[in-house]
């Protein structure tokens, strides 16, 4: 038996301020009840028990609408190994008016595997460099001229102090986009002068890399403010490459708190104060990458 992960904030506090239209939640994941979609071996947790696929893009909906989201990035869980069915059968329940997908495969992805992700409105793979996966750096590097033909890019999770130095050539080699997770899951005690995250604002200002400003709860405690110089450097590099998301249903938790989602936007937005910056972000940075 698996554990459990828990269940979101059915319905988070609404913002600060108001959002602009066309807000893009640019990070989620979706699930559903056991026996829908093919579960992967290697998971180290369960959904949260409870709802059907029906019930959970129902729940992403009222999120959606609290927050004033109005386009959203559903990327695939390892929950589901490289099976991405979950994930494009939400583009489609989502519609491609609003919705788009990253996908997960193998290092031996074939030309049909990623036509699929294609076909089905996922416009990139993802590989997890902190925990491992099905997908590693070299299989994505081989397969980038691939990825390239198809209008497919690269998101990854990896931690900028521990991983930036052996990654930084690669990604400036890379023939597609690559978007970094979660601010770079960085040392956020070391602050924004650490080396490895120097090297990610190095990337982002040369407009060779994308950061997505998420999963703030898995780096530190809610209001977020130790992240804030983080986030503020972030943007101060570039904020053409820069993107917000959720992280909802904020899955695989481990030593961190269930954040309210509406907590996480606030975070941004008290950082990003101008409403030029905050629309670029929020709207025309997504719609740019993910083809909106």
């Amino acid at each position: 038996m698996k554990p459990h992960a828990e269940m979101p904030v059915a319905v988070p506090q609404s913002p600060d301020w108001p959002l602009p239209p066309g807000a893009c939640d640019a990070h989620i994941h979706m699930v559903a009840a056991p026996g829908e979609f093919a579960l992967w071996e290697g998971r180290v947790e369960d959904p949260a028990p409870g709802l059907d696929f029906e019930g959970w893009v129902a729940l992403y909906e009222q999120h959606m609408q609290a927050l004033g989201l109005e386009r959203v990035v559903i990327v695939h869980s390892i929950f589901y190994g490289a099976d991405n069915s979950v994930t494009a059968a939400a583009v489609a329940r989502l519609g491609r008016g609003r919705a788009r997908g990253i996908g997960l495969v193998t290092d031996a992805a074939t030309d049909a595997d990623l036509d699929a992700l294609a076909e089905a409105g996922l416009c990139g793979v993802r590989l997890n460099y902190v925990h491992g996966g099905v997908l590693s750096w070299a299989g994505v590097t081989a397969m980038a001229d691939r990825l390239k033909a198809r209008g497919l890019h690269v998101q990854m999770l990896m931690n900028a102090h521990k991983h930036m130095a052996e990654l930084d050539d690669g990604v400036r080699a890379m023939p597609v986009d690559v978007v970094f997770d979660h601010v770079g899951w960085p040392d956020v005690a070391a602050g924004p002068e650490e080396p490895g995250f120097k090297r990610l604002l190095g990337l982002l200002a040369d407009g060779k890399a994308w950061v997505k400003l998420s999963g703030l709860y898995r780096l530190t405690g809610a209001p977020y403010e130790a992240t804030d110089a983080l986030v503020a450097a972030l943007i101060d590099a570039n904020p053409e490459r820069c993107l917000w998301g959720s992280d909802w249903p904020h899955l695989m938790l481990a030593d961190a708190q269930m954040p309210d989602a509406g907590d996480l936007l606030n975070a941004f937005l008290r950082v990003v104060t101008d409403e030029a910056t905050r629309h670029r972000i929020l709207v025309d940075n997504p719609a740019r990458l993910y083809g909106f």
